[in-house]
Formats: structure tokens, sequence, C-alpha cells
């Protein structure tokens, strides 16, 4: 378990445990120290309230990511993902609710290494990095207790 992770779920089925796992694969895999990180699975109208609030979106999302490091491959901030909005993806792409979940952790620690979608070019590397990592990690962390 790495000590300066914090993993909360209003969900019950969400593997907290293997939240850990899967982000140790990811420090391993881009060499990173993590000073702080919270990961958060909350429900879509708390997720759209901290949109509006703190980045001016009024819409639904699947994760917000905040980023308080100063350094690149240093991890200090916070992931927020609806796993309501998880689960309407995970139909919506025909893939399970465990994968979706592995995507929006990989999505959002990819943030948090400075990747960006702000533009269709940068959302297609990051769309790659994303689809490598999660078939690096072939396996489902949170379906289930």
């Amino acid at each position: 378990m790495l000590k300066n992770l914090q993993v909360y779920s209003q969900d019950s089925t969400i593997n907290k445990r293997a939240a850990h796992k899967l982000i140790s694969l990811l420090k391993k895999e881009f060499n990173l120290s993590i000073s702080f990180l919270s990961i958060s699975f909350i429900n879509s109208v708390e997720l759209r309230e901290i949109n509006k609030e703190y980045l001016n979106h009024d819409y639904e999302t699947d994760v917000i990511t905040f980023n308080y490091s100063k350094k690149k491959q240093e991890i200090d901030g916070e992931i927020l993902i609806s796993f309501e909005e998880a689960k309407r993806n995970a139909e919506k792409y025909y893939v399970s609710y465990g994968k979706e979940l592995n995507r929006l952790v990989i999505h959002g620690m990819l943030h948090l290494l400075n990747f960006n979608d702000n533009n269709k070019e940068n959302k297609k590397i990051m769309k790659r990095m994303e689809n490598k990592l999660l078939l690096s990690y072939n396996f489902t962390l949170f379906a289930g207790k």
C-alpha cells in the first residue's frame, strides 16, 4: 500500500486496494515519486458542482484532475472520478465498468504528468498513451470488493 495515496469512494464495489496497485504500477512505469495523491470516486452531481465552481464548466464530466506539483516526476494532486459517468461510459463503449474505471484513473494520472487533451492532436497523443497503459495492465482492478 502506498502511504501517500488516499482513495475515497461512494461506490462500495470499488476495490481501494486495487486502486493502490494500479497507482503503484503507474508510479513504477513513469519513475514517479508521490508526495500526495487523492483519488475520489464520487457521484456525477458532486463532480458537476466541482467542475462548475473550480473550472467554470457547467456540464457533467467523468474525471477532473487538480495538479499541485511544481515538479514533473513528483505527484501532488487529486483525481476526482464520477463513478456514475464511468458506468454510462462502460455501457456506451461496451467495456466493463472496472476497465472504464481503470481508464479514468490512468487518464487522471496522465493529466498529473502534464499530458493534455485540450486540442485534437494532444487528445490523440493522450489517448494513445492511455490505450498503451490499459493494454499493459490488461486486468480489471475495480470490479467487486
